[in-house]
């Protein structure tokens, strides 16, 4: 039997949680692109519950991994989500990613990571009963304004960053009331009682679901790097402000902290702009495609050379060769206008090479004659 030490054990679970998290997105992304994305429909879809699944098992495995390994490690190792998301998907779903946004993912990474890395701990804290009850009402106000937000933008892309966002804060908030109530137990003074444990489940349904409408539109890099970067930052700003963590290093630490923070915001820029310009090429493929045949542009000839163009409008007889204009009244009478032919053929010949005055030529003249006038 292979002995492993803690340390090493909890780098094991730490990675394998990050790639059920990063094969659960994949899934959920799979299902926002394919079918109907309603609450009634995900659960009646399958495929969605192993994305669930994954989800748990990825959850389960990340409190194990800090069970026996530190904070400032698991946490870290957690953000890894995203970058074994990209190869994932171009290996099982060939969903290949471009350049920029490998360097967005990157960055967002690495800025979270640092992020996680400089942020300390103090003695454990938890949250009294008003102090939870100001967070959830606060929490779920949030979250809604955002879906709401969310609603009335027509970008799939932005609509799909203010989902991810609101998912990431759900999910925070979710870890920070499991926090509390883990620290609860475990010191033998369990104080949050039915309505802590149902605000934990309403937080985290509530990240599965937005998080899966975030898919939807927005591919998989964008909203799910989003998600993983919002989520730990919210629940290091709540233990910063509420249970009196800190960064490391002091003011230097601090420096270095919200250097890494803007580094993983900038990262989550570039994968939004990557996407927005995904999305503008397609629409523009799209409008190509689609382009009107309102006029159909004729060749006007004299001779054996062209002269020039005018539109002819969608419907109209067409004279190849000619020009089309609008047939003008004759008064009773008048002569008929005479129809010439011009192109590369011999002169006295019509455009079949056959003599003027043919059987083509007279139903042509025929046909050209307006019915008052034959």
């Amino acid at each position: 039997m292979v002995y492993m030490s803690p340390l090493a054990l909890s780098v094991l679970l730490s990675l394998i949680s990050a790639v059920a998290y990063a094969a659960g997105a994949i899934v959920q992304e799979r299902v926002a692109a394919r079918g109907d994305n309603s609450p009634r429909a995900l659960v009646r879809n399958a495929v969605w519950w192993v994305a669930v699944l994954l989800n748990g098992v990825g959850a389960v495995l990340h409190v194990v991994a800090l069970a026996y390994g530190p904070l400032s490690l698991v946490q870290p190792l957690g953000a890894l989500t995203i970058v074994f998301a990209l190869p994932m998907a171009a290996l099982f779903v060939g969903r290949g990613a471009g350049a920029t946004a490998w360097r967005g993912a990157l960055m967002a990474t690495a800025g979270l990571v640092g992020l996680l890395a400089l942020t300390g701990s103090a003695e454990p804290h938890t949250l009294r009963g008003p102090e939870q009850l100001a967070l959830a009402t606060v929490t779920f106000g949030a979250v809604g304004a955002l879906t709401l937000l969310a609603g009335a933008l027509r970008r799939p892309v932005l609509r799909s960053a203010v989902l991810a966002t609101a998912a990431g804060g759900a999910f925070g908030m979710a870890s920070v009331f499991t926090k509390t109530v883990a620290m609860e137990w475990t010191s033998g003074s369990v104080r949050s009682g039915l309505p802590t444990l149902l605000v934990i489940a309403g937080l985290a349904a509530a990240g599965l679901l937005l998080a899966q409408a975030a898919y939807r539109g927005a591919g998989l890099a964008a909203p799910l790097a989003t998600v993983t970067v919002v989520n730990p930052v919210v629940a290091a700003a709540i233990g910063i402000t509420l249970f009196g963590e800190h960064f490391r290093h002091g003011a230097v630490g601090t420096v270095l902290a919200l250097s890494c923070g803007a580094l993983a915001a900038g990262g989550l820029v570039l994968l939004t702009k990557e996407r927005l310009g995904a999305e503008q090429a397609a629409a523009a493929a799209t409008r190509g495609r689609l382009r009107p045949r309102g006029a159909v542009a004729t060749v006007e000839a004299e001779g054996d050379r062209a002269v020039g163009a005018r539109a002819r409008p969608e419907g109209a007889p067409a004279a190849t060769g000619s020009t089309y204009a609008p047939p003008r009244p004759l008064r009773p009478g008048s002569a008929v206008p005479r129809v010439e032919f011009g192109g590369p053929h011999r002169a006295g010949h019509d455009r079949r090479g056959e003599p003027a005055g043919a059987p083509h030529a007279e139903r042509t003249a025929q046909t050209l004659t307006p019915p008052a006038l034959r």
